[in-house]
């Protein structure tokens, strides 16, 4: 079975130079970084947009739960 990687894109970057020199000294694969860094950003922008989507159900769940305690207390451990 044959697994291909993701489609690549070439794209320009404006990177400080001293940073860039440095990185290539020691090795970094800056692609590569650079696609881990904005995976990352992407998911942590995902995670805020969702909760600023559902803060509302949020909070009325915690009110419910506040006000009416964990259902099934005989089942917790805790």
């Amino acid at each position: 079975m044959l697994i291909r990687s993701p489609a690549r894109k070439s794209v320009n970057l404006s990177l400080n130079k001293e940073l860039l020199t440095e990185a290539k000294d020691l090795g970094i694969n800056m692609s590569r970084v650079a696609e881990e860094s904005i995976a990352e950003a992407v998911q942590k922008r995902r995670s805020e947009l969702w909760l600023a989507e559902n803060r509302d159900a949020i909070e009325e769940n915690n009110r419910y739960f506040e006000e009416n305690g964990l259902p099934f207390p005989e089942y917790r451990g805790f």
